[in-house]
């Protein structure tokens, strides 16, 4: 008996990542060995030292293929043992461990658009659908657009033991956001680039593709982001840490917006629910801040806080070390731990 285990790795694509995959057929039962790939044919290596290395840091059930066959999520390291600069988990790992005892909660929420024909899924072959205003959260054929994929790969993510947490249409037609978490800074990595995977794999089936552009039509369209939703220990206790987090944040605001994603001045505009990328404001309630304090948030006077700036093609372990080391250093020195 054997299993089919798809090795799935982050390349080096600049500005923005994307996604490997490749198939190994192993024995029933054997463990996932290393595996080797040509590092020059993914932005990784020069052709004359091309050899790279996957280690398997995080397997779960392959809802597509089924049986006992697996999807392994793998990090890129270099032959002599170390982690390929490209290797973002890496980074993290380190800043999540230094601060595991404020027992960071992260959940994301993934934006994306769908494309068919060179257009979004849903625009006519010429000039442009109806105004925004009913797509989001809407129903029906003249409002959403592609909902078999989105209901696959809800019903993929769950099959695959993923922490997706919800899915809806959001207010451009053919655009979509799925959630991941709760979860920790690194699992939270993990869950989402597995999510991702599955999201282009399935629409795949259906001759669509899916985009994480953050402005994926110009004008007056809303664009695609990564809204990321933080909390400690402390901030779900008390709401002095809450302010402290977003002092903190503000203080940083240039070096979170140069690992928030590619283009993320084409998303920031201060219009269609985003501050201008330029400036840094935190807010009750308010989706054209930078952070937004949920209302619930202040009556209760403890939990969380979204950060609205990271675009949707954002490196979720990227804004997770960021956040993690900048709140959680803060948080520490004000003794709100």
């Amino acid at each position: 008996m054997s299993y089919k285990a798809e090795y799935i790795w982050i390349d080096g694509t600049e500005p923005t990542a994307r996604l490997r995959s490749k198939t190994r057929i192993l024995a029933d039962g054997a463990d996932l060995p290393d595996w080797g790939f040509d590092g020059s044919s993914t932005n990784q290596a020069p052709g004359d030292r091309s050899d790279c290395v996957l280690k398997p840091v995080f397997t779960c059930p392959d809802p597509i293929r089924g049986g006992d066959n697996k999807l392994v999520l793998c990090e890129v390291y270099l032959v002599d043992g170390t982690p390929h600069e490209t290797n973002t988990r890496a980074k993290l790992r380190p800043v999540a461990e230094q601060y595991a005892g404020q027992d960071s909660w992260y959940g994301i929420e993934q934006e994306y658009t769908f494309f068919k024909d060179g257009r979004p899924l849903g625009f006519p072959e010429r000039g442009y659908p109806a105004p925004q205003g009913f797509y989001y959260c809407g129903v029906g054929s003249d409002e959403v657009f592609g909902r078999e994929i989105v209901e696959r790969h809800l019903d993929a993510c769950l099959d695959a033991g993923l922490k997706i947490s919800g899915i809806n249409a959001e207010v451009m037609p053919g655009q979509w956001e799925f959630q991941i978490g709760p979860a920790g800074p690194v699992e939270v990595g993990d869950h989402m680039w597995i999510a991702r995977w599955l999201l282009y794999r399935i629409a795949e089936d259906h001759d669509v593709s899916a985009t994480l552009d953050p402005k994926p039509v110009e004008g007056d369209w809303n664009g695609a982001g990564a809204h990321t939703n933080f909390s400690t220990k402390a901030m779900r206790e008390g709401y002095d840490a809450i302010i402290t987090a977003c002092e903190a944040l503000a203080a940083k605001a240039d070096e979170h917006l140069a690992g928030y994603g590619a283009d993320i001045e084409r998303r920031l505009t201060g219009m269609h629910e985003t501050a201008a990328w330029s400036e840094f404001s935190y807010g009750v309630s308010d989706r054209g801040a930078s952070v937004r304090i949920p209302w619930q948030v202040e009556v209760d006077k403890r939990g969380y806080i979204e950060d609205r700036r990271p675009n949707a093609n954002v490196d979720p372990y990227t804004v997770t070390r960021l956040i993690t080391g900048t709140c959680c250093a803060a948080l520490e020195r004000a003794g709100q731990v």
